[in-house]
């Protein structure tokens, strides 16, 4: 049973932002990050940094609290939900991931062209980043719930016209977790930004449009070992 807790923010201004939530699933639970999880953060992201040759990963307190308060920022602007990923399994905090780059298309553009323009309910599209596991919850399902959930409250509770999933060219195991969710490649961007091995990446974009969802929940329900009520 998949649970969403929902809780409206207003900002200081008085402009609604998107409720920050609690995504419940059978093993995995998105809890809003927040400071107190840095001790976990920080615990779970010093197993095996083998694994994040391709993903930049805080390291240690100071940088994971520096992490932390950047997206806490960004949420307050009404442009991400960072979650902490709590494994049921264990009830430990083995990661993070965000719902990011938030786009509000409701009501007059913004003039001049780029600025932002006004936080709505909302998002109209968004992104799946930043998203990082525990060595020991790699391979585990803990990232595919993870993003069942998210790409859930997106499509169904917002409904949203596309998510953004990207990965460095070079992240084959990124890569293929992204193409078996049934992500649209759409392209390499190159020398995209720089990458986590300071080199400069080029970088896999993928997309999932809302008239896609369906298929991809479909799919996710088989791998997921979940039946469609009937």
């Amino acid at each position: 049973m998949w649970h969403l807790v929902l809780v409206m923010l207003v900002s200081p201004h008085h402009v609604l932002m998107p409720a920050f939530v609690t995504l419940s699933g059978r093993s995995v639970r998105l809890e809003p990050l927040s400071l107190a999880a840095v001790d976990e953060l920080v615990a779970a992201a010093g197993e095996d940094r083998t694994t994040y040759a391709f993903t930049r990963v805080p390291h240690g307190r100071e940088e994971m609290v520096s992490y932390v308060e950047a997206a806490l920022a960004e949420q307050a602007e009404g442009r991400a939900m960072p979650f902490a990923i709590r494994w049921l399994h264990t009830d430990r905090v083995v990661g993070a991931t965000r719902l990011m780059n938030l786009e509000y298309w409701q009501g007059p553009l913004p003039w001049p062209p780029g600025a932002r323009g006004a936080v709505g309910e909302v998002p109209s599209v968004a992104d799946i980043g930043y998203t990082w596991l525990a060595a020991s919850a790699q391979g585990t399902g803990v990232n595919r719930e993870s993003k069942y959930l998210m790409l859930s409250l997106a499509f169904e509770t917002w409904q949203v016209h596309r998510i953004t999933l990207k990965a460095d060219v070079r992240n084959v195991r990124s890569r293929a977790a992204i193409e078996a969710l049934g992500a649209h490649l759409d392209g390499v961007r190159r020398a995209e930004s720089r990458g986590a091995d300071d080199t400069v990446r080029d970088t896999a974009f993928y997309s999932i449009l809302s008239s896609e969802w369906p298929l991809v929940r479909e799919r996710l329900h088989a791998r997921l070992g979940l039946v469609e009520a009937a």
